[in-house]
């Protein structure tokens, strides 16, 4: 009996979790439709970790690859490209899917 009463609250606090923390969990970028063209996105940098060249940004849709907006970490490209970012930047960036890795290719601030 206490299995089962233990099981049901798994569940149910499962069912009560975050949809936008499971999305980014789950998604599988490889299968991502790369069919539109490549477009800018807005977002706001969150943290940049220079030396690992990875930039996290909260992004609006990014329609060229069916991507909802939500909160990611992304590789840049080139490092370089990261040495003027801070947390709290307004930015508009182009990103990649490379056999299901996102990469940033080009960023820039907002206008």
């Amino acid at each position: 009996m206490i299995k089962q009463v233990l099981a049901i609250s798994a569940l149910a606090f499962a069912a009560a979790l975050p949809v936008s923390s499971f999305a980014q969990a789950t998604m599988d970028h490889s299968k991502m439709d790369m069919s539109k063209p490549a477009t800018m996105t807005d977002g706001e940098v969150k943290k940049v970790d220079q030396e690992a060249g990875k930039v996290t940004i909260k992004h609006g849709d990014i329609k060229h690859l069916d991507m909802p907006g939500m909160t990611m970490v992304f590789t840049a490209k080139d490092k370089g490209m990261l040495a003027s970012l801070k947390a709290g930047d307004k930015v508009k960036f182009m990103v990649v899917n490379e056999g299901g890795k996102m990469i940033v290719t080009d960023i820039q601030p907002a206008k």
